[in-house]
C-alpha cells in the first residue's frame, strides 16, 4: 500500500474527504518526524512504538574490492510492533 492508497483507505473508513485524510496523515507524520528528531519516542498504544537508537561505527567489507572499510555510525529509527498489531498480523 502507497501513500495514496492509504489516504483513500482513511477517506474510506473514516468519513472524511481524501483532501482532509492527507492533511491528517501529512500531519500526523510531521508530528512523528519531529518527536523523533528532537530524541523523543512515539508509543501508539496498541500499535507499536517509533524510536530513535544510535548504531555505533563498525568494519565492514567492500564486496567489489574484498577491502576493509569502516562503516560510520549513524541513528536509525525502529519501530516495535505492538500486542494488538502483532496479533492482527498473525
Amino acid at each position: 500500500m502507497n501513500k495514496s492508497e492509504l489516504v483513500s483507505a482513511i477517506a474510506a473508513q473514516s468519513g472524511l474527504s481524501k483532501v482532509d485524510s492527507a492533511k491528517a496523515l501529512n500531519g500526523m507524520m510531521d508530528a512523528i518526524k519531529g518527536a523523533l528528531k528532537s530524541g523523543d519516542k512515539v508509543a501508539l498504544v496498541g500499535f507499536g512504538t517509533f524510536s530513535v537508537t544510535e548504531r555505533g561505527a563498525r568494519k565492514g567489507i567492500n564486496p567489489a574490492t574484498k577491502k576493509a572499510i569502516t562503516i560510520a555510525a549513524k541513528k536509525v529509527v525502529k519501530f516495535k510492533a505492538g500486542a494488538e498489531l502483532a496479533d492482527e498480523v498473525k
